[in-house]
């Protein structure tokens, strides 16, 4: 039963995958064979497993539907690869009045994709006062968008003409350029919004590179290159390379996998059970099957997977910084990298903050140390009469081999372990209301700064009205952590993120397991398609040279 199921799958696989084929056929009018071959190259082809929910970017709040609205809209500003702000239709910035008030000069050649609603011209520029109208829209409480917090520390915005738009914070914030790059806060035109209401989600007309085509939901979805965009290469070349984005949606990674390994998609992200084995070796390397054909790109993930500890919990395990440090100490993070993620993921010798942002330091962290780790359980036992010491970690069935791997590594340092695991909707609402007292967790960034990061430790934030899921609190922590919103300078900045970051390590209330990595596979067809630590899927650039 199981391998005619199996079948099945990759049966219905292969007729979405031809479904998409066939409205290429139609859109680029080339019904031939021959000729369909010949405008392959100018087709990128990748499948989403998520399924898409929106292509408004007020709702961009995963990676499916950020990955998707991305090839649509623009903002003020853009990160590159190496996570810099760079300017985007604001063309240039001033930062005044001790660093509240963001003054943007956009540019006059930015255009909307066309739509019969813009009149005779069927498009129009896009203007500082088509910015009000977007950063009001996700204020807005009746449109409920998840990304309203991007503006909480905003006092006021406004066009202060057609081409200049300026932002007051209430206070200074260095990561607001960042928050910015966020699809939440691209530009939208207001008649078509009005016009479409909530079905703007499935009619998206904005600037970017790529404009909408045709989409049947959970089917497949078609974007078209814009000829009209206004970015170039660095050749001076106008972008985007590619004529069209055709979007598949097979919810099986399996599948997936076997229709890129088949060549029918070009790329796919993110390293799954299923296939793990198959393309990579123990050591994260291409089998040889795959090396002539395949591209791997890998590169840090703004990712940390971590084990966290309710600091006022009343077991007396938890409340000893001893053994929590031992904890630390006593499992090999390297070899649990190579033996359940094919080494893909870096160890977490460092703190809270993850390879790929400044502040990271792979110093500040703990290293595998057993005996230290033991004679810390000895004092423990000494110190307290409990000589037969049991914790428990709560997790999720996802990270189930993780936690069992720690488990088997502490057991030898003498402490007893026992894993508790529950739906992931029960840790969720577990870890938010001090229920647990010893669980897993991950914190991929909001926003590419520490800041977002080290803001989990803030005392002020206690869960559930905040991110402090430990409840870790520390007077000089605080300090740090507010006087790092008065620092402009990047590189003091990074100083004090470490600074905050060591502190938190040397109380260890978490137990940092690994920093993700985005990791890659493409066609060798397909080039420039970067990397970056946000996973942000950047298509404009991207070329495919033509097959044999």
């Amino acid at each position: 039963m199981a391998s005619t199921t199996r079948t099945i799958s990759i049966f219905n696989s292969t007729v979405k995958y031809l479904c998409v084929v066939t409205v290429f056929c139609g859109i680029l009018s080339s019904c031939d064979s021959d000729k369909s071959k010949s405008l392959d190259h100018l087709v990128f082809r990748y499948n989403e497993h998520k399924n898409i929910s929106s292509l408004d970017p007020a709702f961009s709040k995963d990676n499916a539907d950020i990955w998707a609205t991305h090839q649509l809209f623009n903002g003020l500003v853009q990160m590159d690869d190496q996570l810099n702000v760079k300017p985007c239709i604001a063309k240039h910035w001033t930062i005044t009045d001790s660093a509240t008030t963001y003054t943007f000069n956009l540019r006059k050649d930015v255009y909307f994709h066309k739509h019969q609603l813009f009149g005779n011209d069927s498009t129009r520029t896009a203007t500082a006062h088509d910015f009000e109208y977007s950063f009001n829209r996700i204020k807005d409480k009746a449109i409920t968008s998840p990304g309203s917090w991007v503006l909480n520390k905003v006092e006021e915005f406004g066009a202060v003409n057609d081409s200049t738009f300026q932002i007051k914070l209430k206070q200074p914030f260095p990561a607001f350029l960042g928050l910015l790059t966020m699809k939440y806060c691209s530009v939208v035109p207001k008649e078509i919004v009005n016009h479409y209401g909530s079905d703007f989600r499935s009619h998206p007309i904005g600037t970017g590179p790529f404009q909408f085509k045709r989409w049947e939901e959970n089917i497949k979805l078609v974007f078209r290159k814009n000829n009209n965009y206004f970015e170039q290469d660095s050749n001076g070349k106008q972008l985007p390379h590619l004529e069209a984005i055709a979007i598949t949606f097979l919810p099986d990674k399996q599948s997936e996998f076997l229709q890129f390994a088949q060549g029918n998609i070009d790329f796919v992200s993110g390293l799954d059970d299923s296939y793990k084995d198959e393309i990579l070796t123990a050591d994260g390397k291409l089998r040889s099957k795959y090396v002539d054909k395949v591209n791997m790109i890998r590169g840090p993930y703004l990712n940390t997977e971590y084990l966290a500890f309710y600091m006022e919990t009343e077991i007396k395990e938890f409340q000893s910084v001893k053994l929590r440090k031992a904890i630390n100490l006593g499992f090999d993070r390297n070899k649990m990298m190579t033996y359940l993620r094919n080494g893909i993921g870096i160890p977490a010798y460092g703190g809270f903050i993850p390879k790929g942002l400044p502040g990271y330091d792979d110093t500040i962290g703990f290293t595998y140390q057993p005996e230290i780790a033991k004679q810390l359980i000895s004092e423990f036992k000494t110190e307290t009469g409990i000589q037969n010491p049991e914790i428990t970690i709560t997790t999720i069935s996802n990270y189930l081999s993780f936690c069992e791997f720690i488990q088997r590594e502490l057991q030898k340092i003498g402490l007893q372990v026992n894993i508790d695991v529950i739906p992931a909707s029960s840790l969720k609402d577990g870890k938010a209301n001090g229920q647990l007292d010893f669980f897993r967790a991950s914190w991929i960034a909001d926003y590419p700064d520490a800041e977002n990061y080290l803001s989990l430790y803030y005392s002020k934030n206690f869960a559930p009205n905040g991110p402090n899921y430990t409840h870790y609190s520390n007077r000089e922590f605080d300090d740090l952590y507010e006087a790092a919103y008065l620092e402009t300078n990047p590189a003091a900045r990074a100083q004090l993120y470490t600074k905050m970051d060591a502190l938190v390590m040397t109380n260890a209330p978490i137990v940092p397991l690994f920093y993700d990595e985005v990791v890659r596979f493409t066609r060798k067809e397909v080039e420039n398609l970067g990397i970056n630590a946000t996973n942000l899927l950047e298509l404009k650039n991207v070329r495919k040279v033509e097959r044999d």
